[in-house]
């Protein structure tokens, strides 16, 4: 089973890899935030680090899923290819800060890269209201982050909830988050995994 977690900056996605991952035995695949040498700089001057941010995590998820994904039988996935074009890249195009011929250009790249991907056996959308992940950002300090502009927040969410509306190449659940605690809070939590397995997640088969 290969699951992948969705949402917008401060949604929880990773939280909830890593608690998925250990309670059910799925292999753990991280988004490579940190690893990004673009980020800082993009958040500075998205204009001028947008395509060359983009590119990069591209790059990453393409390797991840060659490496990791398309050849693992239970995985979960910290955020997916399919969200980076249609969420992060279209909102720097409309935004303006990827013109057209650079996002011409990603957009066949990643037209071409995801042939050869797997697709997710269950998407995971955790939704957040722009508060609750202002909250989050905060709270987990990475200092570009700071420079994040409610606008930008608000059209990521937009973007999104288009997305999930359209996507069509998994079982989706959507969890709103801004009422759930997952880590601090047992029922919280027991009523997140109880949603997902009433649609199809299990723990292996033991032999």
């Amino acid at each position: 089973m290969y699951v992948a977690v969705s949402g917008n900056i401060g949604a929880g996605k990773s939280t909830l890899t890593r608690i998925l991952a250990d309670r059910y035995q799925l292999l753990p695949v991280y988004e490579t935030v940190d690893e990004n040498p673009y980020l800082e700089d993009f958040y500075r001057d998205r204009r001028s680090f947008a395509f060359h941010s983009q590119v990069f995590f591209l790059s990453k998820r393409l390797e991840q899923h060659l490496q990791l994904v398309n050849g693992t039988d239970r995985v979960i996935q910290d955020r997916t290819i399919y969200e980076d074009a249609a969420v992060f890249a279209t909102a720097l195009h409309q935004e303006g800060s990827l013109d057209e011929r650079d996002y011409g250009s990603y957009l066949a790249l990643y037209s071409a890269i995801t042939k050869a991907l797997r697709p997710p056996d269950l998407l995971i959308y955790l939704r957040a209201r722009l508060p609750t992940l202002q909250k989050r950002i905060r709270l987990r300090g990475r200092s570009y982050e700071h420079s994040i502009h409610d606008a930008y927040l608000h059209r990521l969410n937009d973007l999104y909830d288009r997305w999930i509306e359209e996507f069509d190449l998994a079982k989706v659940i959507t969890i709103p988050t801004d009422h759930l605690d997952l880590v601090a809070n047992q029922q919280d939590l027991d009523t997140a995994l109880s949603m997902l397995e009433a649609h199809g997640l299990t723990p292996p088969i033991l032999r």
